[in-house]
């Protein structure tokens, strides 16, 4: 089909790297493409833009009369005028920032002032205080960073964290700012007054700023971001300046078209991840583009504010995670108005974070053809927290979810078998030098070249053509064998089962671990699963409770029937499960089971549900099992 504006065909950098064989049999690959010098400091592109576009609305979010929007040049003023009052409290890696809230303009700019003056910032998961029951995540967070200022967006919001952080000796010298209401029982001060605290008027104040800003240099801390792994403790990984400017150059290297259409997007991914901040929303700084703060989630009774502002804003590209465009597909195949908004200027898709279900490729893709008679670019990427994020990426045209894209200029791999897998690791200039205060940590995570070991395996898309790209294939820890010896892959099971089950599976964790056959813990889709059972009152007078609905006999016949298909593709006892039970009990934040971008822990979901382990293999099983003979034939 011919390309109709405005839809012409995005300007790619062309895929191009070189390999090298190592003695011990690993393959290093590499871009051909050298990278570019790049920023010295985040700092340098808000400069830089408040210069050539002062007028340009940089960040805009919600507010109770329409949206707040600022420009360029007021994001700059601000930054300068925080960053001013930031080093007179005397601030420093010993002392950062730790920032409690959501994605928002005054966190953007207590962010950015922060950075300006060379202080690093940590923004910490808002579930940590908001979901948490005992907030033993964000104490932990606290005791190792020390902060010497805590920002909490709504002190009432957020009064139980603060609460519990005041038996702690490290919260004794934390100055609390917040955007309103105080908390209860704690000392706060404004962050409207904040930037009065510098008297931007006075000179000596300006020349203390710009000393300051000059002083910033690639090995600078930026951030300490938390993340959180398999064990549930969270690690603080340092990011440098050097790290996010050189993933920035990188990006810009092979998307050329974002210095052609500066970018517009509306994202709600946390600041708080990688993905969010590094990628996205220093994407849009790098480039001079608009970012529209989303404060919509992909959960119910929230996606609904995305669907009200993707109505309203036509990005440019729009990022997401799986569980996000699970949830927005559904809107966008119903609403009209919102698909042709949606789709008016997009140039690009993005997905990344967790692999992307197959059917919901498909559905974008049917989607997109629906409305402007073509397929939308879609494309991902891969890389962790503690590589900024970006080491591979797509930047040529890709016809199917799960391949990864070839390493970003400045960035190798390093390709190591591991058992019957492809181990992934990584060396760059946009891979952090280890985690705050923890250098057993540090040395553990690199080997002995140096590379990051991120525990994350890769295959060919094509072994005959490289170029065609990397697919990711699954967490190294995550696999297992049956009692037969035969490997499960549960990235790629993961990935078929959802398309299997698909839709009423939100998630899966893979069991099997020293057993003879496979089973399946399911998350549900709950509104999928109603739909199924219309009858059903969902609320109102007697709603059925959820357990209930997930026993029904028509939702436990379409699990079999998918259940079925995933036996009948073929491939053996590894490639299928035998035996599934629906969960009504949603993943938890403290106990390390999902993220807040919706990403499934599946190592933690198993210790901490081994009782539903244990009955799904019963040598007696319970109704609540689902039971598929692995010795029927495939019908």
């Amino acid at each position: 089909m011919s390309v109709k504006p405005p839809f012409a065909p995005l300007k790619f950098a062309e895929p191009s790297f070189k390999t090298e064989r190592q003695p011990d049999g690993s393959l290093l690959l590499s871009s051909s493409q050298p990278l570019a010098p790049y920023a010295r400091c985040v700092g340098e592109w808000l400069v830089d833009w408040a210069g050539k576009t002062p007028q340009r609305i940089f960040l805009a979010e919600r507010a109770a009369t329409g949206w707040r929007r600022i420009t360029y040049a007021e994001t700059l003023a601000s930054a300068r005028q925080i960053g001013s009052a930031l080093l007179r409290k005397g601030l420093s890696p010993e002392r950062p920032v730790a920032i409690l809230s959501d994605n928002g303009i005054d966190h953007a700019l207590l962010t950015l002032g922060a950075l300006h003056v060379g202080i690093p910032v940590a923004p910490v998961s808002p579930a940590y205080s908001l979901m948490s029951k005992d907030h033993s995540k964000l104490k932990g967070i606290v005791q190792l960073l020390r902060p010497g200022l805590i920002y909490a967006a709504d002190g009432t919001r957020f009064a139980a964290a603060l609460d519990a952080l005041k038996s702690l000796p490290e919260f004794a010298d934390s100055e609390i700012i917040v955007g309103g209401n105080p908390a209860p029982g704690v000392s706060c001060k404004l962050f409207a007054d904040l930037p009065e605290e510098a008297d931007a008027a006075n000179e000596a104040n300006d020349v203390a700023v710009d000393r300051a800003f000059a002083a910033i240099g690639p090995g600078t801390i930026a951030k300490f971001l938390f993340t959180s792994g398999s064990t549930g403790e969270p690690k603080g990984v340092i990011n440098t300046q050097r790290m996010l400017c050189s993933n920035q150059q990188a990006i810009a290297q092979v998307w050329p078209f974002l210095a052609e259409t500066p970018p517009v997007i509306v994202d709600w991914l946390p600041w708080n991840h990688t993905f969010g901040a590094n990628h996205n929303f220093n994407m849009v700084l790098r480039n001079g583009g608009t970012l529209y703060i989303d404060d919509g989630k992909p959960m119910p009774g929230l996606v609904e504010k995305t669907v009200a502002n993707l109505r309203e804003i036509a990005p440019t590209i729009y990022f997401n995670v799986p569980r996000g465009f699970d949830m927005l597909i559904p809107f966008l195949e119903q609403d009209a108005e919102l698909r042709r908004n949606f789709f008016s200027r997009l140039q690009m898709i993005f997905y990344a974070a967790a692999a992307l279900p197959q059917n919901l490729w498909e559905r974008l893709e049917q989607l997109s053809i629906r409305e402007r008679g073509e397929r939308v670019v879609m494309v991902s990427a891969w890389g962790s927290t503690e590589t900024a994020p970006m080491v591979t990426t797509v930047h040529f045209p890709i016809e199917r979810a799960g391949v990864i894209g070839l390493p970003a200029p400045g960035a190798e791999v390093k390709l190591v078998p591991n058992a019957s897998k492809l181990e992934l690791r990584v060396r760059g200039p946009n891979v952090t030098p280890g985690y705050w205060k923890r250098p057993d940590l540090t040395r553990a995570a690199f080997d002995t070249q140096g590379f990051y070991m991120i525990g994350d395996a890769g295959r060919f898309a094509d072994p005959d053509d490289p170029a065609k790209g990397i697919e990711f294939d699954g967490r190294i820890a995550e696999d297992f064998k049956l009692l037969s010896g035969t490997w499960v892959h549960v990235g790629s099971l993961r990935i078929k089962g959802i398309g299997a089950l698909a839709p009423l599976a939100q998630d899966l964790v893979i069991t099997g671990h020293d057993r003879e056959e496979i089973g399946l813990l399911i998350f549900p889709n709950v509104p999928a699963c109603r739909a199924v059972c219309p009858d059903l009152p969902a609320d109102g007078e007697h709603p059925v409770p959820l357990a209930q609905l997930l026993s029904d006999p028509r939702i436990r016949s379409r699990l079999l029937e998918g259940m079925r298909a995933l036996r009948d593709g073929g491939g053996g006892s590894s490639s299928f499960a035998t035996r599934a039970l629906m969960m009504a009990e949603p993943p938890t934040i403290d106990a390390n089971e999902i993220t807040d971008k919706g990403y499934i822990n599946q190592r933690a979901v198993l210790t901490r549900r081994a009782d539903l382990v244990a009955k799904l293999y019963a040598a007696e099983s319970t109704e609540a099992v689902i039971r598929l003979d692995a010795a029927t034939p495939p019908s």
